[in-house]
């Protein structure tokens, strides 16, 4: 994979001439896709009737549909923090300077930073106060860290990137006890937990994600490939990783705190084999994510019609899409609540304090997640292609912070 990589690194020069829309479809294709997925996600968490009853990925209690679901959407995460890394790369590929990609980097991210303890906190929860500490967070703290970074070689970073990636479980066994200063900034940085500096929960640890955007930075040349070389390139890596992940998660030790085990049942023992750890994300759980991605944008350039038109329209415009979807979401779920008979303010402070709506039965089944996803993308789409021909027609500065 590595010599794969360092194929597109000398190639990179020669293709820079490509036009930006010919370098970036793969990326806006891929990144589209990942925002369809993350919206059944979250769909599944506001509608699925046993969404906070039990963890969709325990073997024990979960059914292979719902666990294929909620895998399949493990996806999203780092794909997107990867692709973050290799935007930030083929900006400087291009005509940016390091350090206007450096100031670029650093202002996104504090502005990602502020909106994940404003707006969207208050979206997810529809409550204040309240701390969501989730991808928004991550890389926008990795944005700013890179900001230092992109003045050292890619190669540099990629290795940065690698040795977090596989090294960030060392520190496993520390633990963040209390509410103090310390104990909030190891959360925020390594494990997860609760907030505690206000209500709320840290599910992303910045570290461990800085380490995939840094590997995105430092392989972001790949997509400066012409097409049919950048698409065997992806699928050849992604098969690499995948292979890697069968060994790692095999040897059932270092690579993932969750062990998996055999049970009577075979496809019980799949599902423990595949249940690798997203909080903090382990290197089986990158390793597993980031080859089924790159196999799936090697099929990118195939994608054609109505379908790359809605793929598109959401890569374009992924923070847009991004906030205006926890939005539909979650007023959605308030509104057929108030119609099926539900208290009207069951599903406010809903992340705060679950246990009501688990109580008060609320909830479908999973048929019925998979039709209001779908009627989600199909509400989403003109809104994102609207913003998206905005972007297109217009050069505002502040259209790039969205």
């Amino acid at each position: 994979m590595l010599k794969a990589f360092e194929h597109a690194e000398t190639a990179a020069p020669a293709e820079a001439k490509l036009s930006k829309n010919e370098r970036s479809r793969t990326i806006d294709i891929l990144r589209g896709l990942v925002i369809v997925l993350m919206v059944l996600d979250h769909v599944r968490d506001y509608f699925h009737v046993n969404a906070f009853v039990f963890d969709p990925t325990d073997p024990a209690r979960t059914t292979p549909l719902l666990f294929t679901v909620r895998w399949i959407t493990h996806i999203c995460a780092p794909t997107f923090v990867l692709l973050a890394g290799a935007s930030a790369r083929l900006q400087r590929s291009g005509n940016r300077t390091a350090w206007s990609l450096s100031h670029y980097l650093l202002t996104r991210g504090l502005w990602l930073i502020a909106l994940e303890f404003t707006v969207l906190a208050f979206g997810f929860n529809f409550a204040v106060p309240f701390a969501f500490v989730h991808v928004i967070w991550a890389i926008g703290f990795s944005m700013i860290v890179l900001a230092a970074l992109v003045h050292l070689p890619a190669r540099a970073v990629l290795a940065i990137g690698l040795v977090i990636i596989v090294g960030h479980q060392v520190l496993a066994p520390f633990d963040a006890v209390g509410s103090g200063v310390d104990a909030v900034a190891w959360r925020l940085l390594m494990e997860p937990g609760p907030a505690s500096f206000w209500p709320g929960v840290i599910l992303y640890p910045a570290v461990p994600w800085l380490g995939i955007m840094c590997v995105g930075y430092g392989l972001g040349s790949v997509f400066l490939l012409p097409q049919p070389r950048q698409d065997k390139t992806l699928l050849v890596s992604g098969a690499i990783l995948l292979s890697a992940f069968l060994v790692v998660r095999a040897l059932n030790g270092y690579g993932d705190p969750r062990t998996w085990t055999s049970y009577d049942a075979p496809m019980q023992t799949v599902m423990s084999f595949m249940n690798v750890s997203k909080y903090p994300p382990s290197l089986s759980y990158v390793l597993a994510t980031l080859g089924v991605a790159s196999i799936g944008a090697s099929f990118t350039g195939r994608v054609q019609g109505l379908f790359a038109d809605v793929l598109l329209a959401f890569g374009r415009t992924p923070l847009f899409t991004y906030i205006i979807h926890i939005y539909v979401v979650h007023g959605s779920a308030m509104l057929l609540a108030v119609m099926l008979g539900f208290p009207p303010f069951l599903l406010v402070n809903f992340l705060g304090d679950t246990s009501r709506a688990i109580e008060a039965g609320w909830g479908v089944g999973l048929t019925w997640v998979f039709v209001i996803w779908l009627s989600t993308v199909a509400l989403l789409y003109p809104l994102s292609r609207w913003f998206a021909s905005i972007k297109r027609r217009r050069r505002d500065w502040w259209l790039s912070y969205l």
